[in-house]
C-alpha cells in the first residue's frame, strides 16, 4: 500500500516581518509541493505581495498537486495596511488568525502538520496570547495536556530544554528530576520518529564546570544526575550531565540529540553551528509543527534578500517526521 502524500498547512508569519517573502520563495521551489500537499492560509493580496518582494511567482491551483500549492483564502485581511518592521497589535493578530485556522484544520483531521514562518512574541502578546509561549498556546488549542518542550533541529543534532520562556532567575528552581527525565523521553521519542533506531542523547549541566562536585551548586547532583538514572532505567541510551561548555564542542558528535536545561545554554550553540539552517519543532504535540529558528529580521524586511534555508529545512523536516508516521501507518 502506497502511503499518501503528507498535508502541509503553511502561514506566513509575522506580516510585519520577514515571514511572508520567506513563504513565497519556499512555495516557488519545485521540491516544496514536490513532496507534499500544500494549503496556503492567506489572503491573495498579501500574498501577492510577499511574492513581489521575493521576485518569485507562487504556482496555485484549486487542489494542491506536484507543482501547485492551494491558497485558502478567507477574505480576512484587514482594511488598513498592517506596519512594516515594528510591533503592533495588528501584526499579532493577524498571525494569531491563520495559525488558529491551521489549528481547527489539525484538529479535523484535515492536514498532518504546520509549518510557520518567523513570529514576534511581544506582537503576539499584544494580541492576547497569554501563554508563556507559542508552544503552550498551541497545546491549548489542541487541547493538549501532555509533555511539550520546543526541539531545535540541525542536520546531525537535534535539542531539548527542560526549562524554556521563563526568567533566568527562576530556571534553576524548575530544574527537577522528574522535569530532566521528562525531556529526555520527548527527546528520545522525537529522534524515533525521526528516524533514529536507538537514539544516542546527551544532558548538559547546569552550573559551571558541571558543579564542580556541589562546590559550584548541587542540581547536577541531586536532580540532573537522578534525571539521567532514571531515563536509562527506562531502556533510554542517556548520558550525563555533561558541563555545558564542553558538550557542544567536544561531545556533540557522540549524540543525536542533547537536553540542555535552559534557552539559550542551547540556542547559543546551536545558532553558532547553523544559523541558516536551524529548526524549531513544538515536540509533543499531536500534530507536527515546525518553523525556521530565526526572528522577523525587521531590519531587512521588503528587501528580498531573507535567506531560505532554515524556512526550507523547517518544510522538509515537516514532510519527513509526517512520512515517517505515513509508512508506519500503511
Amino acid at each position: 500500500m502506497t502511503a499518501r502524500r503528507p498535508r502541509i498547512a503553511l502561514t506566513l508569519g509575522d506580516p510585519a516581518g520577514i515571514g511572508p517573502e520567506l513563504a513565497a520563495k519556499l512555495l516557488a521551489r519545485p521540491e516544496t509541493t514536490a513532496q507534499a500537499d500544500v494549503y496556503v492560509l492567506a489572503d491573495a493580496a498579501e500574498l501577492a505581495v510577499a511574492a513581489q518582494v521575493a521576485g518569485v511567482e507562487v504556482p496555485l491551483a484549486d487542489t494542491p498537486s506536484v507543482g501547485y500549492a492551494t491558497l485558502l483564502d478567507d477574505d480576512s485581511l484587514p482594511g488598513d495596511p498592517i506596519p512594516a518592521q515594528q510591533v503592533s497589535v495588528e501584526a499579532g493578530a493577524r498571525a494569531i488568525h491563520q495559525l488558529t485556522r491551521a489549528l481547527s484544520m489539525a484538529n479535523a483531521g484535515e492536514i498532518d502538520a504546520i509549518v510557520f514562518t518567523p513570529l514576534n512574541k511581544t506582537s503576539l502578546k499584544l494580541a492576547g496570547m497569554d501563554h508563556e509561549d507559542e508552544l503552550r498556546w498551541f497545546a491549548h488549542e489542541l487541547g493538549f495536556t501532555g509533555v511539550t518542550s520546543e526541539l531545535n533541529v540541525l542536520e546531525e543534532l537535534t535539542t531539548a530544554r527542560v526549562t524554556s520562556h521563563i526568567p533566568l532567575s527562576e530556571v534553576a528552581a524548575n530544574i527537577t528530576a522528574p522535569r530532566v527525565t521528562a525531556a529526555i523521553e520527548l527527546l528520545n521519542e522525537t529522534l524515533k520518529g525521526a528516524g533514529h533506531t536507538a537514539p544516542r542523547i546527551g544532558v548538559a549541566a547546569l552550573n559551571p564546570h558541571g558543579g564542580e562536585n556541589g562546590n559550584f551548586g548541587r542540581e547536577e547532583i541531586d536532580e540532573i544526575g537522578p534525571g539521567v538514572e532514571a531515563a536509562k532505567a527506562l531502556g533510554i541510551d542517556a548520558h550525563g550531565p555533561f558541563p555545558s561548555d564542553t558538550i557542544f564542542a567536544a561531545k556533540r558528535t557522540d549524540f543525536d540529540g542533547i537536553v540542555t536545561m535552559y534557552h539559550d545554554q542551547g540556542q547559543i550553540a546551536m545558532k553558532l553551528i547553523g544559523f541558516d539552517k536551524g529548526v524549531t519543532i513544538q515536540g509533543g504535540l499531536p500534530v507536527v509543527i515546525a518553523t525556521p529558528a530565526h526572528g522577523t529580521a525587521f531590519d531587512i524586511v521588503g528587501k528580498g534578500i531573507a535567506g531560505t534555508g532554515a524556512t526550507e529545512h523547517a518544510f522538509d523536516l515537516a514532510v519527513g517526521v509526517v512520512n515517517q508516521k505515513l509508512r508506519a501507518e500503511s
